[in-house]
């Protein structure tokens, strides 16, 4: 069966979506996203994704193109046509079409919306976590409002490369010897007590949805959370590591550079945490 896509208005099969080659977001990179998990027909975390949604909208002086009632009612019926139980659904919302010039276009130009959907393989997600993954360290060279969550993803891009090509699942991003996240997820470690640490929420990381959850999950759970800068030796040298996203959930990681985190396994508090987060998760 085609998948089928949301292109402004229209479902359309995805091999037939198009937008105009003056889209804002082709052009410039003018445009926001976000994506949402669907497990076994249910959507997790998704108020906390469209209200990130709506903030990196404000940030960005864009217009929504429809209300936030409006767009779950398209998110739906996107799962419903590919016929879908458990999904990745991806929106991005650009600034619209218009005449190629940096500054804004008029006042009134509709905004873009693109909505797609794709299976989402939740116990291949289950069986990478029980062995944990690999990653390195690359430079964070983003600009400098990560927490809005653009489609300017190049650095991203570049530093996933890098850890595809050295067989890691993700990098560490660092700067100035300080971990801030990784290229697509967010970075955590455990230290000798058993407290997780985490970058603070600033304008250098972007405010993962599944990492406030983890961090309601692990109060839930009384591990304490220190949100604080951490260094890559600091990584290095930690008991546990793991990272967090919508798609990855609680990801536990066996090496940073080739040097193994702990026992070279993933940990206890990672596991926790993870079992933690699906089962609130799921209940919405």
């Amino acid at each position: 069966m085609s998948r089928i896509a949301y292109v402004n208005g229209q479902y359309v099969p995805q091999n037939q979506a198009m937008v105009h080659i003056e889209d804002r977001g082709y052009q410039f990179a003018d445009g926001i996203y976000e994506v949402c998990v669907v497990v076994g027909g249910r959507y997790w975390d998704m108020e906390g994704h469209l209200a990130r949604m709506q903030r990196s909208l404000e940030e960005l002086q864009m217009t929504s193109p429809m209300d936030m009632r409006a767009l779950k009612v398209v998110m739906a019926e996107v799962v419903r046509r590919n016929r879908l139980k458990d999904a990745l659904v991806y929106m991005q919302v650009t600034r619209g079409v218009a005449p190629r010039n940096h500054a804004f276009p008029p006042e009134g130009t509709q905004p873009s919306l693109v909505i797609t959907a794709r299976r989402f393989n939740f116990d291949q997600s289950d069986e990478k976590a029980k062995k944990g993954v690999a990653v390195i360290s690359q430079p964070d060279i983003r600009w400098g409002r990560v927490d809005i969550k653009t489609v300017g993803l190049l650095p991203n891009a570049l530093a996933k490369e890098a850890a595809t090509k050295a067989g890691a699942a993700e990098a560490l991003l660092v700067r100035d010897g300080m971990v801030t996240e990784c290229s697509s997820s967010n970075a955590w470690i455990v230290d000798e007590t058993g407290a997780i640490i985490t970058h603070p929420k600033t304008n250098e990381i972007l405010g993962g949805i599944t990492r406030q959850t983890a961090i309601a999950c692990a109060e839930e759970l009384q591990i304490k959370v220190i949100e604080r800068p951490f260094t890559l030796e600091e990584a290095k040298a930690a008991p546990e590591a793991f990272l967090t996203s919508a798609t990855s959930f609680v990801m536990p990681i066996i090496s940073i550079d080739g040097a193994q985190i702990g026992a070279g396994k993933p940990g206890p508090v990672a596991l926790r945490l993870r079992e933690a987060y699906k089962a609130r998760a799921s209940r919405g």
